[in-house]
């Protein structure tokens, strides 16, 4: 059995974001930091980094937050924006102040456009959030979508061709599996991400988009008490759902 990473504790808890190196050193001198219900006076003792740590240590009395690697869910509101530069309210806007100056810092696993709502996942761990983008992974993408006018009958069959292709590409589209649940209502399932692929694709039969909600990551599933706004800790059994579809 491996063991776990050790940090620096004044690192540590920097790296989480709870403030500089200098500020953390008068955190823990004034006994707000606690492992194991005794008060750390040491900033520089080497401490083990585990996943129940929030269970086992306090900062000011509240439970540590998640060490790295750190992946949540979140359902996206409308309006957001999944960005560290772009302008308006962004979706790391919604996270706790703190976990916006963690290191390394939280990344959206692809993107969802501003007007886009649903399941999204954000992680700081790199070789996860490639490993679920990667073309090779083909984990799919479920999303709800009304339509602004009566389907013509003929979509699933042409996006589960494989040949439609997009204005100003040059490679067809991978087959796409069409629900319809009623005539402008449908259930998508697409295996890529290329830019605003579901508006596109409907732009590409003669339709129009009006709202889009996706719902699914591969077998992950946007949970129904999940308030759009809110995230969730994801589980390693909800990482293994993303690849078990």
């Amino acid at each position: 059995m491996s063991k776990p990473p050790m940090a620096r504790l004044d690192r540590l808890l920097a790296n989480l974001g709870y403030g500089s190196r200098r500020e953390v050193q008068a955190m823990v001198a004034a006994g707000r930091v606690v492992l194991d219900g005794v008060a750390l006076k040491d900033a520089g003792a080497r401490i083990a980094v585990t996943s129940d740590l929030p269970a086992r240590m306090t900062v000011g009395g509240q439970p540590v937050d998640p060490p790295a690697p750190l992946t949540l869910m979140m359902h996206k509101p409308l309006g957001v924006v999944c960005s560290h530069t772009e302008a308006g309210q962004r979706i790391y806007d919604l996270l706790p102040r703190r976990w916006r100056l963690r290191d390394p810092a939280l990344s959206t696993v692809g993107r969802l456009d501003k007007e886009t709502s649903g399941l999204i996942l954000i992680t700081d761990d790199g070789p996860l959030l490639h490993r679920i983008i990667s073309p090779r992974a083909h984990v799919e993408k479920r999303y709800l979508a009304h339509l602004d006018r009566p389907l013509s009958g003929g979509e699933a069959a042409v996006f589960a061709s494989g040949s439609l292709m997009l204005d100003g590409e040059d490679k067809p589209l991978l087959p796409a599996r069409l629900e319809v649940v009623d005539p402008r209502t449908v259930r998508l399932t697409i295996s890529e991400g290329r830019y605003h692929q579901v508006r596109r694709m409907f732009a590409a039969v003669g339709n129009h988009v009006t709202t889009l909600h996706r719902e699914a990551v591969g077998g992950l599933e946007l949970p129904p008490d999940l308030e759009p706004g809110a995230h969730r800790v994801m589980t390693p059994g909800d990482i293994q759902r993303v690849f078990g579809a």
